[in-house]
């Protein structure tokens, strides 16, 4: 235990600091790269080292044709509808504020929860967070519209509607568990993701070959596919084991004031005081919701944790 002391903090630290990072990747990078294109080939990528990670090591396949159809439906909601959701409205939205609303993900993820787990039902303390956060997406949203005009409004929703997939996904994947290794369930979901978002940014954005691929972009990539999505990825299956649910949630609680605080250092993003304000709802409802009222299993910490950029 004393050998892997240092391990587990460090482990903590690092997803906190890259998962605060990716959203000013992603930033960065759609300067240079058509945002469903940029999102689907980093995909490619991370689901390509998963799988090289997982050969030898664990089962590649599911047991059985009923797993697919759910990889497949969940892996287009977290993967294609999320993360095309979150890349375009980032065109729109700060990097911090994109972090913020994604922070919504588990007042979606308890919703569907109460409706499909039933061992998880509704309790006044998380409708009484889920309404505060929901009035911290509501300042800011009304804000954008007021100060930054019609494609801000609607880049911040769809990146919370995107969140709404993302919870609903968790949610599914919690229902019905797959007898899978979590990296080739997350690889299985990317590559289900990816097919569509391929396909549409072909049409979309045109041929990859004549994307705008500058150091920097290639950087932001290679950064969110390696970094951001199959490192992070392990290191959050290898802490499952090793901290408590109420631990492991705080990760959830630092990522969108660290994008904030990134975004502002290194981004140029200036954030007025009205967004700030309702950033720090919307973290006060998500700590309400998280806050624990009973023991709970540690995969639900898995659904909780919002979606990292």
């Amino acid at each position: 235990m004393k050998s892997i002391g240092w391990k587990i903090p460090a482990a903590w630290v690092t997803l906190c600091v890259v998962w605060s990072s990716t959203w000013l990747a992603i930033k960065i990078g759609l300067r240079d790269l058509p945002p469903i294109s940029f999102a689907a080939i980093r995909f490619v990528i991370a689901a390509a080292i998963l799988v090289v990670v997982s050969i030898g090591r664990v089962r590649l396949l599911p047991l059985r044709r009923a797993d697919y159809a759910l990889l497949a439906f969940t892996g287009v909601l977290m993967f294609g509808v999320n993360y095309m959701t979150v890349f375009w409205g980032e065109l729109h939205v700060s990097s911090g504020l994109a972090a913020v609303l994604q922070a919504t993900i588990p007042i979606f993820g308890m919703l569907f929860a109460h409706w499909l787990l039933p061992e998880e039902p509704l309790k006044l303390q998380r409708v009484i967070g889920a309404f505060v956060a929901l009035g911290g997406v509501m300042l800011i949203c009304a804000r954008l519209l007021s100060f930054n005009g019609l494609l801000s409004f609607w880049g911040a929703i769809g990146i919370a509607l995107g969140g709404g997939a993302a919870a609903f996904s968790n949610v599914l994947m919690k229902k019905r568990a797959i007898t899978l290794a979590p990296a080739m369930l997350a690889a299985w979901q990317m590559i289900f993701g990816f097919i569509p978002l391929l396909v549409l940014g072909y049409f979309i954005d045109g041929s990859p070959t004549r994307f705008h691929w500058t150091s920097t972009a290639l950087f932001c990539l290679l950064y969110l596919a390696v970094i951001g999505s199959s490192l992070t990825f392990l290191l959050l299956y290898w802490l499952l084991p090793k901290m408590t649910v109420t631990n492991l949630q705080t990760i959830s609680l630092i990522t969108p004031p660290g994008a904030v605080m990134l975004g502002w250092a290194w981004g140029g993003e200036k954030f007025p005081l009205w967004s700030l304000f309702g950033g720090a709802l919307v973290l006060v409802g998500v700590w309400l919701i998280f806050r624990p009222t009973k023991r709970r299993d540690l995969m639900e910490a898995v659904a909780a944790v919002p979606d990292r950029g």
